[in-house]
């Protein structure tokens, strides 16, 4: 086997590839196409694998924990973070064309249908949908590649479906333009550290749970409750491995070396060890080389976030409908995201009541992370609309890039 791994070129260091018009019609030429879906790693619900995904996020919403709290809920049941199926596999991820060039989770946008709970099983039809070039200051050309993911229960029906964002740098570009040279791990005060503890600690008090809100008592311009994830630790990160069971190891990775040597290389940090190109998310030598100032996380983990702010506030008779987040700046180790969320705007659509929200993670040092937006469905006191219990009946008319 090792005859074979140097065959198929597994280097001493994350390749080099560089985005050509010829790799770019290559990728375009693959529009429409459907993919291998990644994993699965986690495709059925339990208890066990729905709160542990809840661990690896830092939700503590007790109607994704608590099979009793469930049980009385109006659901019947413990169901799942909306964001579960990224424990199926991580939408947008790059793994498609532009052999060797280094690619960033860039944001999902996901349409929400149905519940998931214990005893359901995912499966995922994920396609190609678009691809676009751009110019950026972080390592000039780059390329965007666009993903769609639906995903279907043991039954047949849809539970969501999700755009995933992933873009793509010449690694080389990238260090050489040093956009985030003089970022310095944060120092916190006693202060910081004090107000960081309380929100984290009032968090739970803010989870509206069975206390129906009703789309009649919110008002346009309200605030929702703030939460925090951070500072940000090896903890963190490596917990939303576990979370996503993405835990390969030793003969595993050696043999997905083999299958896709591009992807992976001998760390000399590791005597030789075989790592994945990713490993930057641990490793701070790998993530400079990639232009980034230290090790940073995992961007469907700080989308998730951005979800349990919002289920938070809307209580469990609340169904979230749409989650849009955008990784606008890098999140490197010791950083705090401050989620917040502003409800923007209240209307009707096809007999339900809908509340639109602007989401937004902020940094400790006040910069924009992480902008978005949500559609949640709420119960409303006027007998004309809808009672529901997921948002099956409800189509947002979504375009599919966007």
């Amino acid at each position: 086997m090792a005859t074979d791994v140097k065959d198929k070129e597994v280097g001493g260091a994350p390749a080099e590839g560089k985005i050509t018009p010829e790799a770019i019609k290559a990728a375009e030429n693959m529009i429409g196409m459907q993919l291998r879906p990644e994993g699965p790693y986690l495709q059925d619900a339990t208890e066990d694998t729905i709160r542990n995904f809840c661990n690896g996020i830092g939700d503590l919403n007790p109607l994704y924990r608590d099979l009793e709290h469930g049980r009385l809920s109006r659901h019947g049941s413990m169901i799942a973070h909306p964001n579960f199926p990224m424990a199926f596999g991580w939408v947008g991820r790059t793994r498609w064309g532009l052999p060797g060039v280094h690619g960033f989770y860039a944001g999902n946008d996901w349409e929400i249908f149905r519940q998931i709970r214990p005893g359901d099983r995912l499966t995922a039809i994920e396609r190609v949908v678009g691809v676009e070039v751009k110019e950026s200051q972080f390592s000039g050309t780059l390329v965007l590649q666009y993903v769609e993911a639906s995903y279907f229960n043991q039954r047949g029906e849809l539970v969501s479906r999700a755009l995933g964002t992933c873009t793509r740098h010449e690694r080389k570009a990238a260090r050489e333009a040093g956009k985030y040279s003089d970022i310095k791990t944060h120092e916190y005060t006693p202060e910081e550290f004090e107000h960081i503890d309380q929100a984290i600690l009032d968090e739970e008090k803010n989870i509206r749970g069975g206390n129906v809100r009703y789309w009649e008592e919110v008002q346009e311009g309200e605030k929702l409750p703030e939460i925090v994830r951070g500072p940000l630790s090896l903890m963190d990160t490596m917990g939303f491995l576990v979370g996503c069971g993405r835990g390969h190891t030793h003969g595993v990775i050696f043999k997905n070396a083999v299958k896709h040597p591009g992807h992976f290389f001998r760390n000399p940090e590791a005597g030789g060890g075989i790592e994945y190109t990713g490993i930057g998310h641990h490793r701070e030598s790998t993530a400079k080389e990639v232009g980034v100032p230290g090790v940073y996380d995992y961007g469907p983990q700080r989308s998730a976030w951005m979800a349990s702010l919002v289920t938070n506030w809307m209580g469990d008779a609340g169904f979230l409908k749409r989650i849009k987040t955008r990784m606008s700046r890098f999140n490197t180790m010791g950083d705090c995201t401050w989620a917040r969320g502003t409800v923007t705007r209240k209307y009707k659509k096809d007999g339900y009541a809908l509340v639109d929200i602007e989401i937004k993670g902020e940094n400790q040092r006040g910069e924009l992370t992480t902008p978005g937006l949500a559609t949640v469905v709420l119960p409303s006191l006027d007998p004309e609309t809808k009672v529901f219990v997921d948002g099956a009946g409800l189509d947002l008319e979504l375009p599919v890039v966007r």
